[in-house]
């Protein structure tokens, strides 16, 4: 992604050269209420802390709006220069959830603290924007965000949507198809709807 990805009127950089506007102009409705916390706090710490916590907690984690920070932990993709999609990635031993989860583990021997495998643990698009297909660019530029930043592994937990109609609540995982699409292959099916998709850096 370097600086900035662009196709087809879609520009995506990491959220640090976004507006903090417009990062809140994505992250409406629940994923409003959420701002991108509960997958790294976990659930417990999560529910004690109130959505303008939350809010505070994410806008220093993405240092948007301050493209000199060395570091962020998402990607904002902007279509015709309109904020349109968020995705959370950064080192999967950050995310509380994911360590806490046993979607990530069940049959699989990692270490959790190795810094060294990222994780994309959310991806939001804005009203107005679904059904465009934004995932796929987003998945495609958080491989390049994680790779330029050093990460030898990358993973997503996506849904396996099987053709349903699915609400955004559900769908922050992200459907496999981006996944699949971006290169990443299946290494553990640890529920029905759930997979555990990886790609080697």
């Amino acid at each position: 992604m370097g600086g900035g990805g662009r196709g087809d009127g879609i520009r995506i950089v990491p959220a640090n050269e976004a507006s903090w506007d417009d990062l809140q102009a994505i992250l409406t409705g629940s994923a409003g209420r959420c701002q991108c916390q509960r997958q790294r706090l976990g659930d417990h710490d999560w529910f004690r802390i109130p959505v303008d916590g939350r809010a505070a907690i994410l806008r220093e984690e993405t240092h948007c709006g301050d493209p000199r920070a060395t570091e962020t932990i998402g990607i904002v993709a902007y279509v015709d220069d309109d904020p349109a999609g968020w995705c959370a990635v950064d080192a999967r031993s950050v995310y509380g959830r994911v360590r806490g989860s046993p979607v990530p583990w069940k049959d699989r021997s990692e270490d959790k603290d190795d810094a060294s495998v990222w994780a994309i643990a959310c991806v939001v698009v804005r009203k107005g924007f679904r059904h465009q297909g934004l995932t796929y660019p987003l998945v495609a530029a958080a491989v390049e965000h994680a790779r330029a930043r050093g990460a030898r592994v990358i993973e997503g937990y996506p849904l396996l949507t099987e053709g349903r109609e699915v609400i955004w609540d559900e769908l922050s995982v992200g459907p496999i198809g981006p996944f699949v699409a971006a290169g990443f292959r299946e290494v553990s099916h640890p529920t029905k709807r759930r997979v555990v998709m990886r790609l080697e850096l």
